[in-house]
């Protein structure tokens, strides 16, 4: 009977002492949920440089183009791929025209092309796999760092790439200026051909015609921004906006297993990268301003055709 009253405590206590465990992790669980939610939170915050309240394509060119390193002069950036190959008159006429109607050969522009997309792709990967390490609340930090940079380095090869095959200077603007709303559409336009969504390389090789064909400036920039390539604009920008709110999430997660997360992050990155940059090399190398057999697409016939109506 006595031992039957003590293994009767025994379990009360026991009892008790679960219960009281039970409610610690509780309290444990909801902290938790209250910091992962504030760390979201912060990083949302911090992604949306644009004040719109969402995160879309125009806070990620944001953050990407004004990192240090990120803005490509194409002077500077043609005169330090031909020089040592080219005569001065022939790298001259390549800075004023275009490296195909300067007389470089198509084999020497993709060879450069492919070394500029393996020297940025290496340069990100370490800098993904640096920054994919810290967890907790650093990953407040690391996450817009981690995609500012990544997509930081996809631009530089954006810009690189446009020179290369024929596009003319990228109107910038100096550090802490906005960038203009062509400016921003022909980027996005870039990142959407990487990516592979719908549109984005014909509207590529509409703007490469309209440049051949001489249109004037202020016509191109109507046609970025209201008329036929805006659709496609618009498109691109609704496609990533979905896509980096998933990102952002997949980054929360991956993040929250610090160790690992450096060492996925750096693969993924790796892998990822390169074939977003051959998509927009191949765009680009089939064009008017690259390609001196080039046919013209029946989409272009259209997009030219509205430049008539416009004057």
């Amino acid at each position: 009977m006595e031992h039957e009253e003590k293994s009767k405590k025994s379990l009360k206590q026991y009892g008790e002492m679960y219960k009281n465990v039970g409610m610690k992790l509780g309290q444990g669980t909801k902290k938790a949920a209250v910091l992962a939610k504030q760390t979201q939170e912060t990083v949302f915050s911090a992604i949306d440089v644009n004040g719109n309240g969402e995160i879309d394509i125009e806070d990620i060119i944001i953050m990407g183009i004004n990192l240090p390193g990120i803005k490509i002069n194409r002077e500077k950036f043609l005169e330090k791929e031909f020089i040592n190959k080219y005569a001065d008159n022939v790298v001259n006429e390549a800075i004023l025209k275009t490296p195909i109607q300067a007389g470089i050969l198509e084999e020497d522009i993709d060879k450069i092309a492919d070394e500029i997309i393996k020297f940025e792709r290496n340069c990100v990967t370490g800098i993904s796999a640096a920054l994919g390490t810290p967890g907790g609340l650093t990953m407040a930090v690391t996450i817009p760092a981690d995609i500012a940079q990544y997509y930081g380095y996809m631009l530089r090869v954006a810009q690189k790439l446009l020179y290369l095959y024929g596009f003319p200077q990228i109107e910038l603007g100096s550090d802490g200026q906005p960038i203009n709303t062509e400016t921003m559409n022909v980027l996005i336009i870039c990142l959407g051909t990487m990516y592979g969504v719908a549109g984005a390389n014909n509207a590529v090789k509409c703007m490469a015609n309209a440049l051949a064909s001489g249109v004037e400036k202020k016509l191109l920039n109507k046609a970025l921004t209201k008329g036929a390539i805006y659709p496609i604009v618009k498109k691109v920008a609704s496609w990533f906006g979905v896509k980096m709110t998933k990102q952002v999430f997949a980054g929360f997660f991956k993040k929250a297993i610090p160790v690992v997360g450096g060492v996925i992050g750096g693969t993924i990155t790796f892998v990822a990268f390169k074939p977003c940059c051959d998509k927009l090399k191949s765009s680009l190398q089939d064009t008017m301003l690259s390609n001196s057999k080039y046919s013209v697409t029946e989409e272009e016939i259209i997009f030219m055709q509205s430049f008539n109506e416009a004057e």
